[in-house]
């Protein structure tokens, strides 16, 4: 199979598909891999890395298109990028296409066969392609949060941790999954004090027997969300509903009465956030205030540090990619349930309930398309 690896254009994003080490394997697989021209320049994979592991270096996107059957990439298509796509290609990356209508719209006339890393599941009901860059943006959002507390970032002037006798902020973290777990372990790590809110009750248990009393838990119901957002200096939003538009668990009434220079991190923005008063920023300008308090909506967070997010992305999505080229789509998805569930558009139609439902379009079985 020949796999298109072309360069990211979304703003200030530096992370790639694939590594030269990924290339690698693809080539050893008896696969040819074209890689656009410094695609990888920004995390210091140089063309000449890509060319010892057996890549042809392409030098633009439109022939990367064209030419490959399978086009692997890190973010979701980009306008220019839809024009390019055609019937039966694959496309396999992150998508978030819930809050997207426009990009779902453009995927599904392309044509192509869109496998969303965001909705590829596991044996053990996780998310294994969404979890590693779930880990980086959850530890970053503690790191972002802490700049954005300072004055000159409009924040509430305070340090995560306090120092001997003055009191250390109040981190409030709704969602206790891998992105709400690495956000209160960098918390704590600063000596914040840390409180997770979630509705999995299990969850809850698992985080009181790992973390102990360095950790606050609560069931997440209206009064207690108000409640601890109210009294916080920082809220993390790391909230997710798999394939789904996140919930709006922080309304704008309560935004309005939290404490001057607080700050709100939106880890769900790519599934269009958790806070009502949230919409999507960029690394270029990443806060914006609302009723003076700081809001953080970066949709690639684990952009900011590229390198650490491809390699990490790389090892989760190499034997998925291996699969599709080996086998072919078609093969790959009936072998693989698991791999079946990143399907979301195929041939012009929505294959994923839970974006469908958000689009207000028609949900469409896979095994009915795939088997047809």
């Amino acid at each position: 199979m020949r796999i298109g690896v072309p360069k990211e254009i979304k703003v200030h994003e530096y992370r790639v598909g694939m590594t030269p080490a990924a290339v690698r394997e693809a080539v050893h697989h008896g696969h040819r891999v074209m890689v656009q021209k410094d695609a990888g320049l920004g995390i210091g994979l140089f063309d000449s890395d890509y060319e010892t592991a057996g890549a042809e270096i392409a030098a633009t996107p439109d022939e990367i298109f064209e030419r490959a059957d399978m086009i692997v990439k890190v973010k979701e298509p980009q306008h220019a990028e839809w024009k390019m796509l055609r019937e039966g290609q694959i496309l396999f990356t992150y998508l978030h296409l819930a809050p997207d209508p426009e990009q779902a719209r453009g995927l599904m006339e392309s044509g192509c066969v869109a496998i969303a890393y965001e909705t590829v599941t596991d044996q053990r009901g996780g998310l294994p392609l969404l979890a590693p860059m779930s880990e980086v943006a959850g530890r970053m959002s503690i790191q972002a949060g802490a700049h954005c507390l300072e004055i000159a970032q409009g924040g509430r002037g305070m340090l995560l941790g306090g120092v001997p006798g003055v009191a250390a902020s109040r981190v409030v973290v709704l969602g206790g999954g891998v992105a709400g777990t690495n956000a209160a372990r960098m918390a704590m790590g600063l000596e914040a004090h840390v409180t997770v809110i979630d509705i999995n009750l299990h969850r809850l248990y698992e985080l009181d027997m790992q973390f102990g009393p360095m950790l606050n838990t609560i069931y997440s119901t209206v009064d207690a969300i108000e409640e601890y957002v109210l009294g916080a200096d920082l809220v993390i939003g790391a909230v997710l509903v798999p394939g789904a538009a996140a919930p709006k668990l922080v309304t704008e009434e309560m935004v309005k009465k939290m404490k001057k220079g607080s700050v709100l991190v939106d880890i769900a923005i790519d599934q269009g956030g958790c806070f009502a008063t949230s919409h999507p920023t960029t690394h270029a300008d990443p806060t914006y205030v609302t009723d003076e308090v700081v809001h953080y909506c970066v949709a690639n967070m684990p952009g900011a540090v590229a390198r650490t997010s491809t390699f990490a992305l790389n090892n989760a999505t190499l034997p998925f990619t291996l699969s599709l080229a080996d086998k072919g789509y078609r093969q790959a998805l009936a072998d693989n349930q698991h791999l079946k569930a990143g399907l979301n558009v195929y041939e012009g139609k929505l294959t994923y309930r839970a974006v469908a439902e958000a689009l207000g379009a028609p949900f469409h079985e896979a095994d009915s398309l795939l088997g047809a």
